[in-house]
């Protein structure tokens, strides 16, 4: 229990702050298509004796560099990029997974995930991993802002749009494959996009957005994880998280009818 909490204390912000850029750019899809190539990264590692968090890790952040690699030199929208690249890694995950039945038994737990089996590896790997997005989103937040708002006007004012852009899909995969070991590929895009989306309900301002999502996400995370844990719930911390994060979400569409009523 003590690990888990720390596990979301690290991931919820990092869900947070990434969600928020995720939502600006439009790129839900992108996580959903991260989250499901973690069948084809875990199977990989069961079949060839190599440790499935690891060769998770790795395949996912090949397929989220290789995403934008495409979507960049492409004339495709993103959507159309993404949906190929979707199709292909669940293909190739079910592929995989159909040669082998004992793997597929051991899949079920990466589909729901289980945050109360973390252990210390995993919390200094979130360690590290939350001091480099913050680091990333103190040096690149404005940037990344002007890129979602218009990715050529911000090339013509000497922003490196190719690194940002390189950089946040690696992150964002990385984000996406420890959120799976928490929540389950079935909810890790619940995890980026509803507070994001809840932020973007009560914030008055860009900067205010981000704060607002932190809050939301942290909130979310930790009272889910003291719900799920007492008898008279007993459910999944994944689902309880994102259940939570929905009532938020729910209070912030009420708050915006308020806000549109006085407004007229």
């Amino acid at each position: 229990m003590q690990q888990a909490l720390i596990g979301l204390i690290l991931l919820a912000p990092m869900a947070a702050t990434m969600g928020v850029q995720v939502v600006n750019f439009r790129m839900a899809f992108f996580a959903d298509a991260i989250s499901h190539s973690a069948f084809a990264g875990v199977a990989l590692g069961l079949i060839f004796s190599i440790n499935p968090h690891w060769s998770m890790l790795i395949f996912g952040v090949m397929v989220g560099i290789t995403i934008m690699m495409v979507q960049r030199k492409s004339n495709l929208s993103s959507d159309t990029v993404i949906g190929v690249f979707f199709s292909a890694v669940v293909a190739f995950g079910l592929a995989v997974v159909s040669r082998d039945r004992n793997v597929a038994r051991d899949l079920q737990r990466f589909l729901y995930g289980d945050i109360l089996t973390i252990g210390d590896e995993t919390i200094t790997s979130l360690i590290a991993l939350f001091i480099i997005i913050m680091l990333f989103q103190a040096w690149g937040y404005n940037h990344m802002l002007y890129i979602g708002f218009n990715p050529l006007l911000a090339q013509v004012h000497k922003v490196r749009v190719a690194i940002y852009q390189y950089c946040f899909a690696a992150l964002l995969s990385l984000v996406v494959i420890f959120a799976v070991w928490a929540v389950g590929v079935l909810l890790v895009t619940a995890l980026l996009v509803v507070p994001a989306a809840t932020a973007r309900n009560l914030a008055r301002s860009a900067g205010s957005m981000f704060w607002w999502s932190l809050i939301v996400s942290l909130s979310s995370a930790i009272t889910g994880l003291i719900i799920s844990a007492q008898d008279w719930a007993n459910t999944a911390t994944g689902a309880t998280i994102i259940l939570v994060a929905s009532g938020w979400f729910t209070v912030s569409l009420l708050v915006t009818r308020r806000r549109s009523i006085r407004s007229n």
